[in-house]
């Protein structure tokens, strides 16, 4: 988990309907009622090689919070543990 080189207003997630873990953190933060914006890879796909120069791969969901973390692919718990501390 690096700082990526841009910055964001609130929690963003990249990812697309068909990729399991971004359902599974979707569902998620919608539990924790997490304000959050979702960027759709598939509707957007130009938003792919921003969502790759934030994590320097090309897995999703790529989650990028408003301090600058990021994960790619977290678990519930990471990302949980994220939003809470």
């Amino acid at each position: 988990m690096t700082a990526p080189t841009e910055t964001f207003d609130r929690l963003t997630v990249f990812g697309a309907d068909w990729c399991r873990d971004c359902i599974r953190s979707k569902s998620l933060l919608d539990r924790l009622g997490a304000d959050y914006e979702y960027i759709d890879l598939v509707a957007r796909p130009e938003e792919a090689d921003r969502a790759q120069r934030i994590s320097g791969r090309t897995n999703i969901p790529v989650v990028v919070f408003p301090d600058g973390r990021h994960f790619v692919e977290p678990t519930d718990q990471e990302l949980e543990a994220a939003l809470r501390g």
